[in-house]
């Protein structure tokens, strides 16, 4: 088994400078490596699910060991203080909408956490939220989600997306997406959504990311036939 100091000095190991320069340009803050994502993974086949090293990891502040403590986590030991302390710490979005939003949503407080965190005035946590909903839509089966809740969450959406924070618009577009990729009795009010949303302005800092046309990327998913196809898991 690998100590926390074994996983850091390999992750700094792994550290590459083009790689820092394009994250800080994203919102990262020192400590933090610049490391790869299949770099990362090739620590996650070492160390495998680590509860115990997971939050210890994301203790250290560092943003590369706040990521692969996401990747290493045992879904099943989180507990909801554990993910409300891993919310609070999220201070980029790769943390807050990706890192985060995986691991709650494979946990069993999704949905109870999903819910309370898009009510927050905290962007972060607000958009957390809406990622976590998003992400619980592509792993559970339709049969375990609450569609009459989604669809009434794709209505405040439309009414509300363009006021809303810069990142919790992005998220919730993100959302508008999840619904009519992944439940297909949502497919047809998603787009419908989308729509009438057409294109979100969010602030990127700078770098090249663009946010997608709801309605176009439904499409998409539409054309290839893929609409309601799950994924095995959130995290990746």
């Amino acid at each position: 088994m690998m100590t926390v100091d074994e996983i850091l000095s390999e992750l700094k190991a792994y550290g590459n400078q083009s790689t820092k320069k394009v994250l800080m340009n994203h919102g990262v803050k020192e400590p933090f490596y610049g490391v790869k994502i299949q770099d990362m993974k090739k620590i996650v086949k070492k160390v495998k699910k680590d509860y115990e090293r997971s939050l210890e990891l994301y203790d250290t502040g560092i943003s590369d060991a706040m990521y692969l403590a996401g990747l290493i986590a045992d879904e099943n030991k989180m507990t909801k203080k554990d993910l409300n302390k891993w919310v609070k710490g999220a201070y980029w979005y790769m943390l807050s909408e990706y890192t985060v939003p995986w691991i709650t949503s494979e946990s069993k407080y999704g949905y109870e956490l999903g819910l309370e965190w898009i009510k927050s005035d905290d962007e972060s946590i607000a958009s957390a939220g809406w990622s976590t909903l998003s992400n619980l839509a592509s792993i559970k089966r339709d049969e375990e989600l609450d569609i009459k809740m989604f669809d009434e969450l794709l209505d405040h959406i439309e009414k509300n997306i363009h006021q809303s924070q810069n990142r919790v618009r992005y998220a919730m577009n993100g959302f508008i997406i999840a619904m009519g990729a992944y439940i297909p009795a949502l497919t047809e009010k998603a787009l419908k959504v989308g729509k009438n949303v057409g294109k979100v302005n969010v602030d990127v800092g700078g770098t090249a990311c663009k946010v997608p046309l709801a309605s176009e990327y439904i499409k998409k998913v539409q054309d290839k036939g893929r609409i309601g196809k799950k994924r095995k898991m959130a995290r990746c």
